[in-house]
């Protein structure tokens, strides 16, 4: 029998997450859009990391690769292949935000502008 913890699954809910942030929990929250959608619409707290500069900017991500990071984008796909990036360089708790930050503010945050 083992008691090693089983993966964390690669998506969190948008209401799980909500729940992170009214818990005050310490996490990263990345936004991997890019800077025109970013000032378009954004999640307080969210730091921008466009997709395409993840590989050459993850030593930034260092201080955070044994906690909580959770990655967002517009609708959850590129979110979710940064997620499976960072999980293969070692940031085990990575998670993709499912349905983006169209869902969050379809269903958390409606004060974040839909585009």
């Amino acid at each position: 029998m083992s008691n090693a913890t089983p993966p964390l699954p690669i998506e969190i809910s948008c209401s799980a997450l909500k729940a992170k942030l009214d818990a005050g929990e310490e996490f990263l929250l990345l936004d991997c859009r890019e800077p025109e959608e970013y000032e378009a619409a954004s999640i307080r707290g969210a730091k921008l990391l466009p997709m395409a500069e993840t590989p050459e900017r993850i030593g930034e991500l260092e201080s955070h690769r044994g906690g909580s990071v959770v990655v967002h984008c517009h609708h959850g796909g590129r979110s979710l292949r940064v997620a499976a990036f960072l999980r293969q360089q070692g940031f085990e708790q990575a998670q993709s935000l499912a349905g983006g930050i169209d869902e969050w503010s379809q269903t958390i945050d409606p004060a974040v502008p839909r585009y």
